[in-house]
């Protein structure tokens, strides 16, 4: 198994995701002679997962069932153990496509924290590139290490334990695009400029407050660094429903169709509106907004190494 090449079949060893349903499920690292308990009873991985295929679906001992699926970055974005805040895919998206990241490119990232951005950035870059991630916490850079191992991609990563502020990436002019999520992204600049190849690299930098925004773009002023620009990125989710209308009285009849504008006859018609004279109401599928949406999670600013 790994994150970045699928697998048909479940073996000893491999991390799964046991899919409950939309908004439940779990990663489980999957242990001949093991278990594990859902809501639904006891699943054994060495009868029930492993030499099963992904995306089976598994009955558990208490009669219910779940589906096994192999982990993607997205996923692994979705159930990861937080060590840290993380980065999730609203955010992970553009900054893979503004970066302009590709198959060969090589990344130097800072911090690591629990890896969800890692494993976008890996897959990103496979099978020829490198990303290069430095940790400042020494507990969370072995884990780091850790999960990358049994994740199948440690060959395209490094992980380093230091403070970036002062020590840098560890490399030097070979870098196509730098990250940035820590405190005080303006005083590794100098450091981001030097891991950068020598013109045209790129640099994001992602932070929560404004005033961290306005500190690092005057750092990569002095730097020389060219075409800084911040945005924020908000998502904002539709769920489509059936929505009930009342259908408005314009006067006519009420047995003239011509009122609602519907033809029943019009085979286009049918299945999208459905008039009910009894109650007066007319029924068709819309997109409706959440009542509530995720905020503002940080700016990310970009810029170009001159």
């Amino acid at each position: 198994m790994s994150f970045i090449e699928y697998g048909d079949t479940i073996k000893d060893g491999d991390t799964a995701i046991v899919f409950l349903g939309h908004e439940s499920m779990f990663p489980v690292k999957v242990q001949h002679g093991s278990l594990t308990q859902t809501k639904y009873g006891v699943i054994r991985h060495s009868t029930d997962l492993i030499g099963k295929k992904y995306g089976s679906k598994v009955t558990c001992s208490k009669g219910g069932w779940v589906f096994i699926l192999h982990p993607t970055p997205e996923l692994w974005t979705m159930n990861l153990p937080h060590r840290t805040q993380i980065l999730y895919s609203t955010d992970i998206s553009i900054i893979t496509m503004m970066l302009e990241l590709k198959p060969g490119s090589i990344v130097c990232e800072s911090g690591t924290g629990s890896g969800s951005l890692s494993h976008a950035l890996i897959r990103t870059v496979a099978p020829t590139g490198h990303l290069y991630t430095v940790e400042f916490h020494q507990q969370r850079a072995e884990k780091a290490r850790e999960e990358f191992r049994e994740h199948g991609v440690e060959h395209l990563v490094t992980v380093t334990n230091q403070d970036v502020c002062k020590n840098g990436f560890g490399v030097s002019s070979i870098a196509d695009a730098v990250f940035l999520d820590i405190p005080s992204p303006w005083e590794a600049i100098g450091h981001a400029k030097a891991a950068l190849k020598v013109e045209g690299g790129r640099i994001c930098s992602f932070s929560p407050c404004i005033e961290q925004v306005q500190r690092t773009c005057l750092a990569m002023e002095e730097h020389g660094f060219t075409e800084i620009n911040t945005l924020e990125i908000l998502l904002r989710v539709y769920n489509v429903r059936t929505i009930s209308l009342q259908i408005p009285d314009l006067g006519k009849a009420s047995g003239d169709n011509s009122s609602i504008g519907f033809d029943s006859s019009n085979p286009t018609n049918q299945g999208s509106l459905c008039p009910n004279p009894q109650q007066g109401t007319v029924q068709f599928k819309s997109g409706v907004p959440l009542r509530e949406m995720v905020g503002h999670t940080g700016y990310l600013t970009f810029a170009t190494k001159s």
